[in-house]
């Protein structure tokens, strides 16, 4: 039946590829084949390739076809333009009728909704009328010679190589065709860059000449660099940034002029800036600042007479209701009375009011007295209340699952900008049994909690330190939750209370997260096979059954994110991120009288955890991108927890964020080898749990057509323990040969991008299996003797959003 579908699956591939590129083309026209560029050795080649705004159709290698292009003549040869042309004109009678009655008296409540039907109606179809059906959207039109695109190409190049110190640059172009294919090379004559000789400044305002000479050694126009027309451009606004920190409020960089001396015989420039004084004045006013006044106005359906008028730390309130705290809305208020202005200050109070939570807009303006400012902040409340539900699907092992969430905000719950939120959350997945014979098992979730969080750091923090903290947006949590988890295996329940604080650094790059309290009492109901399962290998010395025993589990926790250039938005520039998580598990217990657990016969634990998790995005060109991902983690009990940690806290490898080639949770630790089936094959129906991991992920994107995307990807990794275990030999890690138990995986990925969702299948295949013998661990080949490979071998992932 497999078979069938795999050869269902080449014959339609095969309908695809019959469709000739070049079929049907007429006199004249040529498909753009190939397009190249030669020349390019000191600039951006990669920049200069992404002028080319005519780029040949993604072909199916070795084939004269595109997949794309197949899905664009299908979706022509079912689009019928005549019949959209003529519902298209019975509509605009009908809208012109009913726009006709609404001018000379008033429209029937069906009317009028008629009109609004007929009006959508008609953009559906003047949008299909420009763009297509689906499949035309989907897919794309062959790409045709354009000479005069070709021209156009050369001129821009020519252009960018003149704005980036290459004066004496020179392209071309060549354009050559066998039979109907055309293929165009560029023809790139850098010649020698120009370089910056120096860089002065002129200015008839002595403070602001002043100024810059003591921020100098942070000019973007360094002498001595090839010339950059956009280095003046960040340098004018650096320089607009800096005024505007030192009071200069009407500066603006239309007063900054470049002037740029070329000196053709030493192949150099030099750049004179010049400082414009305003038009009516001898200098650029600086001011400083008055009180600040803050003002909550009612919601647009209220009318109040007169507010209620306070007086804190310099800034007039203005509140309609006596419900707001002035000192936590003080506390993230940056500008003060007597200081110059400044830009950031006016942007980071801004940002902090809104991160608040509690008003629909936060405005800021300025009345001018002289050389002073009044600021103005002007704001609305947000909705007491905010009720939110959704139904969806997720995805975490194996096969999506629906799941229905609701979420409660309670804004200004004790009137000093707290926020309470109630959050249940109700779902089925299809998870693989760690005891079932194979196949898909249903797994239900169910969680709930409530929380309050406190816009500032409560105890032990004194009070004084809210103004102190205020520009990194401090946060307290406390929580009270409870978790219900039914698998094949077990079923689990747990109830946690956590105390949380966080916060983040002023250009958002960094967040941070400490977990001073995160206590969770659990207990688990076992299934007769899981505890014979677990019994089993406790009888070898395998004591992981005590993670499943009625627990006490605390531990004290912190986490950082650092992310560098906007990572997550996937857009052209190289962006990255690091996050580092410690955690040290029963900490507590130092601290307090044990006895209580002991007398209620809970299992506590003594754990450290660590982990490091590192991503890169890294653009190649506009249709290409390369990422990559590096995860370690280490979890070592210790003192009272016999060997054990609690069963949440192992590291599992494998998954469809993980290393695809293995089923979820279900590869190594290290050369631990599997137990064999009939046919031959290991049985990966059991988890392994592990205390090291180690992954790394390696990714090459493409844009395929349309909302289509692929990837080319190889993982490797594994889990190890850190002591033997005598129920999986090899399971321990050994610096001498945990190299020879590295396991990898490739495979390829079809994505679908809707920019509001992502679906992915990824399928992986074993190249080293490092449960094999040595010797025997590169299996790779076996895929290609063999159908699809041996069993097991290949695993498809279904995921919702990127990997990583």
């Amino acid at each position: 039946m497999n078979k069938a579908k795999y050869i269902n699956f080449l014959f339609l591939l095969f309908l695809f590829s019959a469709c000739s590129l070049t079929k049907g083309l007429q006199e004249g026209q040529y498909l753009l084949y190939e397009v190249e560029t030669k020349g390019v050795k000191q600039s951006n080649k990669s920049e200069i390739q992404n002028l080319i705004r005519q780029t040949p159709n993604t072909r199916i290698p070795l084939l004269n076809s595109s997949l794309g292009v197949a899905i664009y003549r299908f979706g022509e040869w079912t689009f019928d333009s005549t019949k959209h042309i003529q519902r298209q004109q019975r509509l605009k009678l009908e809208q012109d009728s009913l726009i006709a009655i609404q001018d000379t008296s008033s429209l029937s409540g069906r009317q009028g909704r008629r009109l609004v039907k007929v009006t959508d109606n008609l953009n559906s179809i003047e949008k299909k009328l420009e763009y297509g059906n689906f499949f035309m959207r989907t897919g794309n039109p062959r790409v045709l010679l354009d000479s005069i695109q070709v021209v156009e190409n050369a001129r821009q190049m020519e252009f960018y190589l003149f704005n980036n110190g290459f004066f004496d640059a020179e392209t071309d172009f060549v354009v050559s065709t066998t039979g109907k294919k055309a293929r165009v090379q560029y023809l790139i004559t850098e010649n020698s860059p120009y370089n910056i000789d120096s860089v002065f400044t002129r200015s008839d305002d002595p403070n602001i000449y002043e100024l810059l000479q003591t921020r100098e050694n942070r000019s973007l126009i360094k002498q001595g660099n090839i010339y950059e027309q956009g280095a003046l451009t960040r340098e004018r606004q650096r320089i607009e940034d800096l005024l505007k920190e030192n009071g200069y409020y009407t500066f603006t960089r239309s007063y900054i002029e470049y002037n740029v001396y070329k000196d053709t015989l030493e192949k150099s420039v030099q750049i004179e800036q010049i400082i414009r004084k305003p038009v009516y004045a001898d200098y650029h006013q600086v001011y400083t600042l008055d009180s600040v006044y803050f003002s909550i106005d009612p919601p647009s359906n209220e009318f109040v007479d007169h507010g209620l008028k306070t007086r804190y730390r310099d800034i007039n309130f203005e509140l309609y209701e006596d419900k707001y705290s002035e000192k936590i809305i003080a506390s993230r208020i940056f500008m003060r009375k007597g200081e110059l202005y400044s830009r950031n200050n006016v942007i980071e109070s801004q940002r902090q009011l809104a991160n608040l939570d509690l008003f629909r807009f936060v405005n800021i303006a300025f009345d001018t007295v002289g050389n002073t400012l009044r600021p103005r902040i002007y704001t609305q409340p947000n909705q007491k209340y905010q009720v939110t539900n959704q139904l969806g699907a997720s995805i975490t092992e194996q096969v999506p699952g629906p799941f229905f969430s609701h979420s409660l905000r309670n804004r200004n719950l004790f009137r000093g900008a707290e926020i309470f939120e109630f959050f249940f959350r109700a779902g089925l997945e299809g998870v693989v049994s760690a005891t079932g014979e194979g196949g898909v098992f249903r797994s239900r979730e169910l969680n709930t909690s409530g929380s309050v969080i406190f816009p500032q750091f409560l105890i032990p923090f004194a009070s004084n330190t809210l103004d102190k903290f205020g520009r990194y947006n401090p946060r307290t949590r406390t929580l009270l939750g409870y978790n219900y988890v039914n698998r094949p295996e077990y079923i689990r329940e747990s109830v946690n209370g956590i105390i949380a604080y966080s916060w983040n650094t002023r250009d958002l790059r960094q967040q941070y997260t400490f977990n001073a309290v995160d206590a969770n009492f659990i207990r688990s109901n076992l299934s007769n096979d899981f505890r014979e399962l677990l019994e089993d290998l406790q009888n070898q010395g395998n004591n992981l059954i005590n993670s499943f025993l009625p627990s006490y589990v605390s531990s004290i926790s912190g986490q950082v994110i650092i992310n560098f250039n906007q990572y997550g938005a996937f857009g052209r520039n190289r962006a990255s991120l690091l996050r580092l998580f410690a955690e040290s598990g029963g900490t507590s217990l130092n601290f307090v009288n044990r006895e209580f657990i002991e007398d209620r016969n809970l299992a506590y634990f003594q754990f450290l955890k660590f982990q490091a998790d590192f991503r890169r995005y890294i653009p190649l060109n506009r249709q290409q991108t390369f990422a990559y991902r590096l995860n370690l983690g280490m979890a070592r009990p210790y003192g009272v927890s016999n060997g054990v940690l609690p069963y949440e806290k192992y590291f599992f490898a494998g998954g469809s964020t993980g290393i695809r080639a293995w089923q979820p949770r279900r590869l190594g630790p290290g050369s631990f080898t599997p137990d064999l089936l009939e046919d031959g094959s290991f049985d990966y129906r059991f988890e392994q749990p592990g205390e090291i991991l180690f992954e790394g992920m390696f990714e090459l994107r493409s844009k395929l057509y349309g909302y289509f995307d692929g990837a080319f990807f190889v993982d490797l990794g594994n889990s190890w323990t850190f002591a033997e275990d005598p129920t999986r030999p090899g399971a321990n890690f050994e610096f001498n040969r945990f190299f020879n138990e590295i396991a990898v995986g490739t495979g390829l990925g079809l994505r679908m991008d809707f920019e509001f969702l992502v679906l992915r299948l990824d399928m992986g295949v074993k190249a080293l299996d490092p449960a094999r013998p040595i010797g025997q661990r590169f299996i790779l080949g076996n895929f290609f003797n063999r159908f699809l490979g041996e069993r097991g071998q290949t695993v498809f992932n279904i995921g919702i959003g990127y990997p990583f």
